[in-house]
């Protein structure tokens, strides 16, 4: 059998009924680009070209996961990009576009058949994350397309930063965002992310306005964004959005810290502490006390 067969049916076991949110540290091994024909022999010109139109994408990697990216067994398909530079990015190895392996949607699309069945039985179906999945726009929309006409549940894990290259179209073909606020107050989400705040506020509003579910994630890092002052503020920017059904607390953790080294960047949270029990329901508490239902 397969490792991603014996994965798939591990899962299956315990994807009955809705989950708590589980850390990062509860993913499974990635399977990189296994199973998917990588187009490393195209020319420079022809596969620029084809990411351009969308039918090839830079593909980092895809895993089999339950209960972390949206519900039910989930195939979560990381591509490789991203504009931000997050402090505590624990895959700082997806910044870089080039760094990822060329990949053919219609490829990726028969993976995806392979396991619908596995996937809509569970609740589950596909998550688009990255990186950034919005840095490759037309790739994220042919496969939104397909993944829908296979009768899959889609959902898009994003920062909302590029927000401004989701057509209606694309909003169309997604069942789910997850959408990551990492502050509330736009100086320190420059500070934590070297980006601006407000296209996340624009892409929320967005989604608010056509009613798609959303579930938020906020990184809760000690002496970075755990103040209460912060808290409040992405409190307030997200219980204006009524179709958010859950937000999601995620604990900072150390397990990119040697991505970092590896790669030769300077890495700012080396001596940050996960937070402890107390602080994490403290968090939760702020959340609650504005009327979300919170993980």
């Amino acid at each position: 059998m397969p490792a991603s067969e014996a994965i798939l049916n591990s899962l299956a076991a315990n994807a009955a009924g809705d989950q708590d949110f589980l850390a990062p540290a509860a993913r499974v091994k990635g399977n990189g680009t296994a199973g998917l024909i990588e187009m490393t022999d195209l020319e420079h010109a022809d596969r620029l070209r084809r990411m351009r139109e969308g039918t090839l994408g830079s593909l980092h990697s895809w895993e089999l996961v339950t209960a972390v990216d949206g519900p039910g067994i989930r195939m979560t398909i990381f591509l490789a990009g991203c504009g931000l530079r997050c402090l505590y990015c624990h895959n700082p190895d997806t910044f870089q576009m080039r760094d990822g392996e060329p990949v053919e949607v219609d490829d990726l699309l028969r993976r995806i058949k392979r396991y619908r069945k596995t996937l809509n039985a569970s609740g589950g179906g596909i998550t688009i994350s990255g990186g950034e999945a919005m840095m490759q726009p037309r790739f994220v929309a042919k496969l939104l397309e397909g993944a829908k006409e296979l009768g899959v549940h889609t959902c898009v894990d994003t920062s909302g930063f590029l927000g401004r290259n989701v057509t209606e179209a694309m909003l169309d073909n997604i069942d789910l965002v997850l959408l990551d606020v990492k502050a509330g107050i736009p100086e320190l989400y420059k500070k934590v992310t070297s980006g601006d705040l407000q296209p996340t506020i624009d892409f929320g509003d967005r989604l608010a306005e056509r009613g798609i579910e959303t579930w938020i994630r906020f990184v809760l890092v000690p002496g970075l964004t755990d103040s209460e002052e912060n808290v409040e503020a992405v409190a307030q920017i997200v219980e204006k959005w009524p179709n958010v059904s859950r937000v999601e607390v995620l604990p900072f953790h150390q397990m990119g810290r040697d991505k970092w080294k590896t790669l030769g960047l300077k890495y700012e949270l080396n001596d940050t502490q996960p937070p402890d029990k107390e602080l994490i329901e403290r968090t939760r508490e702020i959340f609650r006390s504005h009327g979300l239902t919170v993980y």
